[in-house]
């Protein structure tokens, strides 16, 4: 799809499909994994996947925020048409990322246990849920590499391809999760080999297919030299979107904390409707990375004009989608819950159904913030959306020290949409003072 001519919506949406597609079926991964174990192993062992999901999102999050930090310098190259610095990026890319995919792994190693513990835990699901997300830690390798060459084809304008690898390769997570989990009894445990063997057999079909079809993305032995400046480029990219994600995610391990002493039913209701969530959110995140390399390309090719159009054309999809999701949890919210969860406990229902519906209002909200973020860090701004990041941590450790232990359950579903407001309006000011974007008028 060429992002840097012709009409901007229709650009947007076509590139944007096969993303929003791909993100559906790798939350799928999870979703499976979810309603496998919910409904085999019950609700203690749903509860001991929601326990550490937050460390989940904190350790592959981490890696993916690399890779897109580095899927946006290589985009800015191919704008800006310079082959050499394109291929340059990618072996600077391929370095970078397995230094951290490295780091990540052996800090998961030393520390998940202990982390657990400090959560609070509940001790009767302790050893289940370590027994998962050790297996998560120790393929955060797999999952980069997979999301770093979904990002480098993403980059240069093929939405597509990622797309019909991670297809397969979802229909082999199925079918492991199945045999693992219900026929060889391996526990939740076999739910997190399934996760990392098919997003494996991800890797090794992109890797073939740029191989064999992609040969623009493939450097020769001259751009081996990357160079220090490029270097620090990508380094400095990648780590701000690194740890714009990690901040996040440590807001929602702290958010755990606070959920984990609420009870085992309570977590399980949790997990089932943050599960739903991440389905249903799909649209804004699908569209977020559709406008990050919309942004990067029009930012190397030096199209402010472009960049400005889009960017409301993304705001209005944003309330478009909120409309969608208001109706659809007014009608199947609990059902949803009561589908992934396998339960038929109240309260797993009840609170489950009652975190989709407060939440969808505030879709728009969270579309603006995404967009916002994403398009920020493509123009090259690294350090001022990360505040964004910050306010999220410190709000979630209010709401855990302040508000959930006097409003329980109803404050862990309001603490992040009323979040997400102060950092989307933080945002969009920054990137009304972006000064690629909205150059000041010479007098």
């Amino acid at each position: 799809v060429d992002l840097m001519h012709g009409s901007i919506l229709k650009s947007l949406l076509l590139f944007m499909l096969p993303i929003l597609v791909s993100n559906l079926f790798q939350q799928l991964y999870n979703t499976v994994d979810t309603m496998i174990v919910g409904n085999v192993l019950g609700d203690t062992a749903l509860a001991a996947i929601g326990s550490c999901g937050s460390i989940y999102e904190l350790l592959v999050g981490f890696g993916i925020g690399i890779g897109n930090g580095l899927a946006i310098v290589a985009a800015r190259s191919y704008g800006a048409q310079d082959e050499d610095l394109l291929k340059r990026t990618v072996t600077g890319s391929i370095v970078i990322g397995l230094i951290a995919s490295l780091v990540i792994t052996a800090a998961g190693f030393l520390g998940l246990r202990p982390l657990l513990q400090l959560l609070d835990t509940p001790a009767e699901i302790l050893e289940e849920a370590y027994s998962y997300i050790i297996v998560i830690d120790l393929g955060v390798i797999v999952m980069f590499l997979y999301n770093l060459c979904a990002g480098l084809l993403r980059a240069i304008g093929n939405s597509v391809m990622p797309l019909v690898f991670l297809l397969i390769s979802s229909a082999l997570n199925v079918g492991l999760d199945l045999w693992f989990i219900a026929g060889v009894g391996m526990g939740v445990r076999g739910a997190a080999v399934a996760t990392v063997i098919a997003q494996g057999i991800s890797v090794v079909l992109c890797v073939l297919y740029v191989l064999a079809r992609v040969r623009i993305l493939i450097p020769e032995k001259k751009h081996l030299a990357v160079g220090s400046h490029l270097y620090w480029e990508l380094f400095s990219q990648s780590i701000s979107m690194g740890l714009m994600s990690s901040i996040v995610s440590a807001g929602s391990v702290v958010l755990q904390y606070g959920i984990n002493g609420l009870g085992t039913l309570t977590i399980a209701g949790h997990t089932a409707a943050r599960k739903l969530f991440a389905f249903t959110d799909m649209p804004l995140i699908s569209m977020a990375n559709a406008g990050s390399t919309f942004v990067s390309q029009n930012r190397g090719a030096n199209q402010p004009d472009r960049v400005r159009r889009g960017m409301r054309q993304m705001y209005l999809y944003s309330v478009v989608v909120t409309i969608a999701a208001v109706f659809l949890m007014k009608f199947g919210a609990e059902w949803m819950v009561r589908f992934i969860s396998g339960s038929s406990e109240p309260i797993v229902l009840e609170n489950g159904a009652r975190y989709l519906l407060w939440n969808a209002p505030f879709y728009a909200v969270l579309g603006v913030l995404l967009c916002t973020r994403y398009a920020l860090q493509s123009l090259g701004q690294k350090v001022l959306p990360l505040f964004s990041s910050v306010i999220e941590l410190v709000g979630k450790v209010i709401f855990v020290l302040v508000f959930i232990p006097k409003f329980q359950y109803n404050a862990v579903i309001l603490c992040e949409p009323i979040i997400w407001c102060f950092m989307a309006l933080y945002l969009v000011l920054v990137y009304l003072h972006d000064p690629f974007v909205f150059p000041k008028k010479k007098k």
